[in-house]
């Protein structure tokens, strides 16, 4: 089996870019070794509709972003399944998530959609201005979602070590936009 995490995101808007980001961290951070699994990392920015010959290529994808939430605070965490998809998320955040959204539902139109779990986090939105700093709030939330990604993968028997103890979100995220896209 493929597994995708994908990290979705703009790097240039501080939380904006935490599935980036994170999907970075997590590749710098880990090995993932399996006989019969192979588990691949990608930036997927914002290229939305761009993405679809990528997610259809996997057998399962984890999908790292933003969620808008009804009644939410920064730095909640959300994980879901995209078939499943709570009444709570509003899908009404940046023009990223909602292209992402619609990306994932045409692919499902076409029954090419594997099966997507979503790792979310509610962040600071901060308009215009630019920055690669990440909001305390979100820095904290990254490790429940770190945890609720290795949980994932480590439930279809894939061995995931450390290979990089000394990684840190804040450090990789003043460098992701320098990481680009290599399968692009």
């Amino acid at each position: 089996m493929k597994i995708l995490i994908l990290g979705i995101g703009n790097v240039l808007f501080g939380d904006e870019g935490i599935g980036v980001h994170l999907a970075n961290y997590l590749d710098e951070k880990y090995n993932f070794s399996s006989d019969e699994h192979t588990v691949a990392l990608i930036d997927g920015g914002t290229l939305a509709q761009i993405l679809i010959p990528i997610i259809t290529d996997y057998d399962r994808v984890v999908l790292i972003d933003c969620v808008n939430v009804k009644d939410g605070n920064i730095g909640d965490v959300y994980s879901f399944d995209f078939d499943a998809v709570p009444e709570y998320i509003t899908w009404e955040g940046s023009a990223h998530e909602v292209e992402m959204l619609q990306t994932l539902q045409m692919i499902d139109m076409l029954g090419d959609l594997p099966p997507v779990k979503i790792v979310g986090v509610i962040p600071y939105v901060i308009g215009e201005d630019t920055t690669f700093t990440i909001t305390d709030e979100v820095l904290n939330a990254s490790k429940t979602m770190e945890d609720s990604i290795i949980k994932y993968i480590k439930e279809f028997d894939i061995e995931v070590s450390v290979k990089n103890p000394e990684a840190v979100l804040q450090e990789v995220a003043r460098t992701s936009y320098l990481r680009g896209t290599e399968w692009y």
